[in-house]
């Protein structure tokens, strides 16, 4: 059973054509993308990158979030190098996750106890919990 949202604090419209040869674009025209597939001949990106991408931000948006309850501030060059695979499953496809987290001049507990508090409440990471196979990592 999905868990409900308690309330809709933003609601992203988007549109999409082609599937992964055509375009996608947002209603306020803030991102429009060429699409294309991995590894292809197009010039476009991808959705396993758009993913990557969007799970990152989200995921430091997090960090940032939880910060105070771990008692540290989240550094301003904290980085995180997403890497989304894409393949078949039993079902169709599937994709997997890791993401790589820098926070330089962090003690490695300290780093660590914020991305796990922040992967208890990402929003990316909910959505993918017991879904996907998602490898959280603190360089």
């Amino acid at each position: 059973m999905p868990t409900a949202l308690d309330k809709v604090l933003y609601t992203a419209k988007t549109h999409a054509v082609g599937g992964r040869e055509g375009t996608g674009r947002s209603d306020d025209g803030r991102i429009e993308v060429k699409l294309s597939s991995p590894g292809g001949a197009g010039q476009g990106t991808n959705p396993e990158q758009l993913f990557g991408v969007g799970y990152s931000a989200c995921f430091l948006g997090a960090m940032k979030a939880v910060a105070p309850k771990v008692g540290v501030q989240v550094p301003n060059d904290t980085a995180i190098d997403a890497e989304v695979d894409l393949g078949p499953t039993s079902l169709g496809y599937g994709i997997a996750v890791r993401l790589n987290i820098t926070v330089p001049g962090m003690e490695r507990a300290k780093a660590e106890q914020l991305v796990a508090e922040a992967h208890k409440v990402c929003p990316y990471s909910n959505a993918t919990r017991n879904n996907i196979d998602v490898q959280i990592t603190v360089k």
